[in-house]
């Protein structure tokens, strides 16, 4: 989920014509060799420096965020000594690289993960809100002081947000003593609350940072090589009618208990709606989690029903997200709203079913469903750690109901459909050059450079 963009945040500067370093270990750096190899051969001054063999090589994408990069330590301060950059990107969890990134004086940016409108909410939250007055964890609140009517339950709300914790001071802290902020959005997307952030941060906005993947090659590639069988998926596209199918996805870190996959198998066939689902991990159940297995997680002759009418695609790995969403068949598009998906989706004009699980997520629902109106939402309540045990399940009726609103002909559902193609082209402009997006880009790389002839002189 931060890997991805930092990788293209990385190729976007060195589109601007700034020497990009991306730093990684072996492992992950397979994910996205071959898209900075087609880069090389074009002329992008962008590299990658791999850390030696005898560090512990942890692939990110496998277990989340939180591993232990002690090892990373003196080999980062050797190279920034040899080779001492003008500026260093890091992301919001590399809580481990500022202090050698500070003592050597480099100006360090810090890398979000998310948008501006769920800073904004978080923000509000942690200085306006005693969560633990609240009679219960569905009674709703209003956030204060943002522009727009929004109320959450703390039940929504991240678990260290609701009791005391060190997190939010460690995110605070993180970015106190940096240069500034990247965040991957852009200023039509959420402009209320990119003004919001910029007032109180030093913030260059220059996304939809997944725009620079131009190519069928790029876009297939992103992230990882899929493990799905690529032409099948875009042959059973090319079969559809035109805005016809419902893409179906949780990110790659969501582990949904096998009983709430059938909810969503007996919604979808109800809904009678054609789809692509991409499944990928299962909750606590190892021998269902095989990425090319075929555990019994769904509904008995479920898959043999849908091939049968040509209604469904289920398929196990790591799909193409991009070039799925962007795939003239597809008319919506069920997520967990992580940042990611949700540009890609806004990006690419669709619409979407709205299903948060962890992280930020329950914010960017609010953002997509109450303040662009271009989602509907499932009915989830409940935030969850990325390995947490389920409590609540989502019925299949909230499943079915959901897909007809977006899906079945309606004048709602065309004014979403109308509203996201309209901010679709707005995430084009701003990337492209005179965009703000752009602007923001050019601005930090000429800043980074008077930074560095003002140490000269």
């Amino acid at each position: 989920g931060h890997q991805i963009p930092m990788i293209d945040a990385a190729r976007v500067f060195a589109s601007h014509g700034a020497k990009s370093t991306i730093l990684a270990t072996p492992s992950n750096a397979l994910h996205f060799q071959n898209s900075i190899t087609r880069d090389q051969q074009t002329g992008l001054p962008v590299a990658i420096h791999t850390f030696s063999a005898d560090i512990p090589d942890t692939d990110m994408s496998a277990v989340g965020p939180f591993i232990d990069s002690s090892a990373l330590l003196e080999p980062l301060r050797q190279l920034l000594l040899r080779h001492p950059p003008d500026c260093i990107v890091v992301d919001m969890f590399h809580r481990w690289a500022p202090d050698i990134v500070d003592e050597l004086g480099i100006a360090r940016i810090v890398f979000t993960g998310h948008g501006c409108f769920p800073r904004c909410v978080t923000e509000n939250i942690i200085n306006h809100v005693t969560l633990e007055n609240l009679s219960s964890d569905l009674e709703p609140f209003v956030v204060p002081n943002l522009p727009h009517h929004i109320e959450m339950t703390r039940s929504q709300v991240p678990i260290f947000l609701r009791s005391p914790s060190p997190f939010p001071d460690r995110m605070r802290q993180l970015e106190e003593k940096s240069f500034g902020i990247v965040t991957n959005s852009f200023y039509d997307l959420e402009p209320d609350y990119a003004d919001y952030l910029k007032k109180g941060t030093k913030a260059w906005i220059i996304g939809p940072v997944s725009l620079c993947n131009r190519t069928a090659e790029d876009k297939t590639e992103r992230g990882k090589t899929p493990t799905i069988d690529e032409q099948k998926c875009l042959n059973w596209l090319n079969s559809k009618k035109p805005n016809s199918v419902l893409y179906v996805s949780f990110g790659s870190l969501a582990r949904l208990p096998s009983e709430q996959l059938k909810e969503i198998a007996y919604g979808l066939e109800a809904s009678e709606q054609s789809f692509i689902w991409v499944v990928r991990n299962i909750h606590n159940n190892p021998s269902e989690n095989k990425e090319n297995g075929s555990g019994n997680f769904l509904p008995e002759g479920f898959e043999q029903r849908m091939k049968e009418k040509d209604k469904g695609l289920v398929l196990r790995g790591w799909a193409p997200q991009l070039l799925i969403l962007e795939h003239v068949a597809i008319k919506g598009f069920m997520t967990h709203c992580g940042w990611n998906s949700t540009l890609e989706s806004v990006c690419a004009g669709v619409p979407m079913i709205t299903w948060p699980l962890s992280a930020e997520q329950f914010s960017n629902e609010k953002l997509i469903t109450e303040v662009l109106k271009i989602g509907v939402q499932v009915g989830s309540r409940e935030w969850l750690s990325w390995n947490s045990e389920w409590k609540e399940l989502v019925g299949r009726e909230k499943v079915e109901s959901a897909v007809k609103k977006l899906m079945v002909e309606s004048e709602e559902a065309e004014e979403m459909r109308t509203r996201v193609k309209e901010i679709a082209e707005k995430a084009r402009r701003a990337v492209e050059e005179g965009g703000t997006s752009y602007a923001d880009a050019e601005a930090l790389i000429q800043e980074i450079k008077g930074r560095r002839l003002a140490r000269q002189d």
